[in-house]
């Protein structure tokens, strides 16, 4: 199984979910994290990353740690000074159109969002409430774009837009898609040489279905065209995701993964769920997995089951812990 690894989180993809599954093989196999420093969850975002962000790093004593995966804005030269030189990179991906739907209600504070009463009406006039100058402006447009450490004001095209790709190319073994998430652990735990058990995972710091809007044909269109560049990457991305599959794994094989994936993830559940599925934020009963509320959006939570054994207990734990207490036990954990 590999173990140096660089997650590039990309917001708002299903990545708080993939992280999971990253802190479980990581403290499993006792690997070390690279933290920011002081804790937190955020490697000095929305700065470019530096080496230097990292807790424990010295330039004159470079340490590598195991797995970089906390929030930042990519810049892959400094990723370099703190990781093994054989470290596998991916990152993930979502359609922007739903991305942008989800960041507006995520990110309802921000300069750009705060005054437009609904995602329609920043769409009609993006640069009344929209100034590339804001801090937290990057959250409204081409927010991949910009997580990837590019330009996302930058003009598109067809030249710099097949830049972007070929660099982000040359950076990453894998690119996963959040809207064919089972798919993408199943490429995942191929490519990382880990069991079934080590990906399978209970979606977390997911919405409320009640706090999304469906959108218009007419909304996609303007959406898509806001985050031109995000729709490149996403769209190339998308292709190369199903050409992958076809090339390494097959079709039928990869049902039958997903398959297999699919009735574990069941199993665990009644295993480790009360009532099987996720729950509003106000009946989370255990109040150190209530997950963090953000925006207008209603993030929900699990309810574990009572009078488990401690070794189930501690596995389902795991799997439904949300990001900011399972960030802070690891740093704790490595940094007594």
């Amino acid at each position: 199984p590999k173990t140096d690894i660089v997650f590039l989180k990309v917001h708002k993809s299903a990545s708080s979910t993939v992280m999971n599954v990253l802190f479980r093989f990581g403290e499993t196999h006792n690997l070390t994290f690279a933290f920011p420093i002081g804790g937190g969850n955020q490697l000095f975002y929305p700065q470019h990353f530096l080496a230097r962000f990292v807790r424990g790093f010295s330039p004159r004593s470079p340490r590598r740690f195991n797995i970089l995966c906390h929030h930042m804005r990519f810049l892959q030269p400094e990723v370099q000074k703190v990781v093994s030189s054989s470290a596998v990179y991916f990152s993930i991906l979502r359609n922007p159109v739903q991305l942008m739907e989800s960041s507006f209600m995520y990110y309802k504070g921000t300069s750009a969002f705060s005054r437009a009463h609904s995602l329609e009406e920043f769409l009609s006039q993006p640069y009344h409430y929209y100034n590339p100058t804001d801090s937290g402006s990057h959250y409204a447009r081409n927010l991949m774009t910009f997580d990837f450490g590019f330009n996302p004001d930058g003009e598109v095209s067809a030249r710099r837009v097949q830049l972007m790709l070929k660099a982000i190319e040359v950076s990453f073994d894998l690119l996963l898609i959040s809207e064919y998430f089972d798919e993408s652990m199943v490429l995942l735990k191929e490519m990382l040489c880990w069991d079934l058990d080590s990906v399978v995972s209970f979606p977390l710091n997911t919405r409320d279905s009640s706090t999304k809007s469906p959108l218009s044909d007419t909304m996609v269109e303007k959406i898509k065209d806001w985050n031109r560049l995000d729709w490149e990457i996403y769209t190339h991305f998308n292709r190369t995701f199903w050409e992958r599959i076809d090339r390494d794994i097959g079709r039928e094989r990869m049902q039958r993964e997903v398959k297999a994936l699919r009735e574990r993830q069941a199993e665990l559940a009644r295993t480790c769920l009360q009532g099987m599925g996720s729950v509003a934020p106000k009946d989370i009963k255990d109040s150190s997995l209530q997950p963090l509320q953000h925006g207008s959006a209603r993030i929900l939570g699990y309810n574990l089951k009572q009078g488990l054994d401690k070794e189930t207990e501690r596995m389902c734990r795991r799997l439904v812990t949300p990001e900011l207490q399972y960030s802070s036990a690891l740093y704790k954990k490595q940094f007594p």
